[in-house]
């Protein structure tokens, strides 16, 4: 029932923040360079210009985008001009901008990136857009196609003429270009060889270069990427693999577990918001992943934590294997037995462990099969 009321309650809070965009006003977020968040009444009065960190009181107020201070106005259009009349690229207007002495909105150095985010983003002429990027539940970050964007033309006053804008936006896609996987690997082996090592931020503010998206979307991670060029970052990023097989593997598990406890005549309910399952509205279970962590002398161990929040009545804790590849075995611990908020498990146990291991999860589905009883003549 709090899954439901939560994703009910998501819905519900989009439709409103989507409408509100589409009236023209602003939701979240700071202004930007050379734009200011200003507070109006029910009226459409004007009430106040809104600092950083400030936030309206009043329900029936709104917050719309005003253009900034005309020093400001006027470095937002000499941003385009250099851009698009004088063919001078991003990193270079950050140095020209840095070398005057001008600041970003959040009174730092200008860079790449920031310079990029004032050519591309459609703010400065006015319109009003939202929903480029989901992120609802805590689920999957998601950047959504442009027919998904919640967009409003001509909502605030512009600082930057149209056609100016839009000159910048074919600039910019006649200069892109589909990268194939072996330039994308030379472009990121001459920049490490030209800087001596990388970083998402690295390959971001380097001139000419895709950006660090374009290589995690190409390689599925940096990681990859960078083995490719022979660049071994300092930290061991092994865990961030890890981590990504864990975030596949659990709703695996809990799909198999759901489809094998139906087969067997049972029923499964699992709450959305926590993944608890609830077996024949008799017994609670919770799964949680256990990875291999090999210490300094080889030995392996794995760590279980338990939900105490939920408290079940069974924890089925997958141990991996030692590459973190694969289920090793599972161990089917009851909340009676167990009232610790964490244990460790070594590569042989004693028998208050062992007595709970198994190889396969058949013995807990065997556990919620449903058998008819014949009723007595």
């Amino acid at each position: 029932m709090a899954g439901e009321y939560s994703r009910e309650l998501s819905a519900k809070v989009f439709a409103g923040q989507c409408r509100l965009i589409e009236l023209g006003y602003r939701q979240g977020g700071p202004a930007g360079f050379g734009l200011r968040r200003v507070l109006i009444d029910q009226s459409g009065a004007i009430k106040s210009e809104l600092t950083r960190g400030e936030h309206k009181s009043l329900q029936t107020d709104r917050v719309i985008l005003m253009p900034g201070p005309e020093t400001e106005v006027q470095t937002v259009n000499r941003i385009y001009r250099l851009f698009n009349d004088e063919g001078i690229a991003e990193s270079e207007i950050a140095a020209q901008l840095n070398g005057l002495g001008i600041r970003t909105d959040l009174d730092r150095e200008w860079t790449r990136a920031t310079v990029r985010e004032v050519l591309t983003n459609e703010k400065y002429i006015g319109n009003n857009i939202y929903n480029r990027i989901s992120f609802k539940l805590k689920k999957h970050r998601i950047t959504n196609q442009p027919d998904m964007w919640i967009k409003k033309e001509g909502a605030f006053e512009a600082i930057v003429p149209p056609e100016v804008f839009y000159m910048a936006q074919g600039i910019i896609r006649a200069r892109a270009h589909r990268f194939s996987s072996a330039e994308l690997i030379e472009k990121l082996r001459n920049l490490y060889q030209h800087r001596g090592f990388l970083s998402g931020l690295v390959i971001d503010e380097a001139e000419g270069m895709p950006s660090a998206a374009a290589y995690i979307h190409r390689f599925g991670s940096l990681i990859r990427a960078y083995e490719a060029v022979g660049f071994t970052p300092d930290r061991d990023y092994q865990f961030l693999e890890v981590n990504k097989f864990l975030r596949k593997l659990h709703p695996e598990i809990m799909s198999q577990t759901e489809r094998a406890i139906a087969q067997l005549g049972g029923t499964v309910v699992r709450d959305p918001a926590t993944d608890l399952l609830t077996v024949n509205r008799e017994f609670s279970i919770s799964v949680v992943l256990a990875r291999c962590q090999t210490q300094d002398s080889g030995r392996h161990r794995w760590k279980v934590r338990f939900d105490t929040s939920l408290a079940p009545d069974i924890t089925v804790a997958v141990r991996l294997d030692q590459p973190n590849q694969a289920p090793l075995d599972y161990y089917l611990l009851p909340r009676l037995d167990f009232g610790l908020p964490r244990i460790s498990l070594a590569e042989h146990n004693g028998i208050e462990f062992e007595s709970y291991r198994f190889d396969s999860m058949d013995y807990l589905h065997g556990m919620a099969e449903r058998t008819r009883v014949r009723r007595a003549a």
